[in-house]
């Protein structure tokens, strides 16, 4: 039971979103670091996660029938019962917001709901069930972890605040959907409306390229209004070169399968490599002083 309770969490989602929400502390920090602030934040920010990804699984437990690689989940193999997982999902973001709000700050706590709005209202209850743009408005909620971060450092919304959203909004319709091109038919008989399954995988492929194209000029923005230095210039240039390089192969792959797999596993080392940098080349206060 209690390995269905953490898996429930999805808690890989929730270890790349709490690397750039450590990423987003550490630029708005300055290397001034309140570790027990940033204590508070990880987990605040860890919890309402996973909470929207608990109801997630609440409200898709059906159509996760219908998948191969969603069957066995507790829901839907009846380990845990639906009234028991939402109970469980509500707790988890109350506590979060708790945290958010009281031990970090309000402004924390507001940007965590609003994610959590978002991903379980306007994404999981509606979009992902009516329309192709599910991944790209989803892609809000995805974006709160640095932003959240960043703010709780700060206790400001400012331009450092809204290139870390840049980032997170533009990283992730190119990730999920290098999944989702290899998972299609799996999708398709779910009845989820993903761009691979309504427009078909070339237009998917396309509809990629300027995604990961933005991303270039928001990390250059990154430096260039002295957030990181010239190290994560260079590392996010190159990084997105590659990962745009690699997008753009796949307009003429013929094994679509490969191509998709590497495209993933390219976008997952692509956050992880540019926020580490990023935590890495953050100027110290002192440098920023005029």
């Amino acid at each position: 039971m209690l390995k269905d309770l953490y898996l429930l969490t999805k808690p890989r989602i929730i270890r790349l979103n709490l690397i750039a929400a450590f990423g987003g502390f550490w630029v708005g920090s300055k290397w001034d670091v309140d570790w027990l602030l940033l204590l508070w934040m990880l987990v605040g920010s860890a919890l309402t996660m996973a909470s929207s990804c608990v109801i997630n699984n609440y409200w898709d437990r059906e159509l996760d029938l219908k998948m191969a690689r969603t069957q066995d989940r507790a829901l839907p193999s009846g380990r845990l019962t639906p009234a028991f997982v939402l109970i469980y999902g509500i707790m988890l973001g109350i506590i979060g917001e708790v945290v958010l709000f009281v031990l970090v700050n309000p402004l924390c706590g507001w940007l965590g709901l609003l994610g959590m709005f978002v991903y379980i209202v306007i994404y999981t209850m509606w979009l992902k069930r009516s329309s192709t743009w599910s991944t790209s408005i989803g892609g809000i909620s995805g974006a709160m972890p640095p932003v959240i971060g960043y703010c709780a450092a700060s206790n400001t919304v400012d331009a450092g605040a809204w290139l870390l959203f840049a980032l997170l909004f533009l990283w992730q319709p190119a990730h999920f959907w290098s999944l989702a091109i290899r998972r299609v038919e799996e999708y398709r008989a779910a009845g989820f409306p993903l761009l691979p399954v309504v427009k078909g995988i070339p237009r998917t492929k396309l509809q990629m390229i300027p995604y990961v194209l933005l991303l270039l000029p928001a990390g250059i923005l990154m430096h260039y209004y002295g957030y990181v230095g010239q190290i994560y210039l260079i590392v996010s240039v190159l990084a997105g070169a590659v990962w745009m390089w690699h997008t753009l192969l796949g307009i003429t792959a013929k094994d679509t399968e490969r191509w998709a797999k590497t495209n993933f596993l390219i976008s997952v080392n692509y956050l992880m490599l540019t926020f580490i940098i990023m935590v890495a080349d953050t100027p110290g206060a002192a440098v920023l002083q005029p």
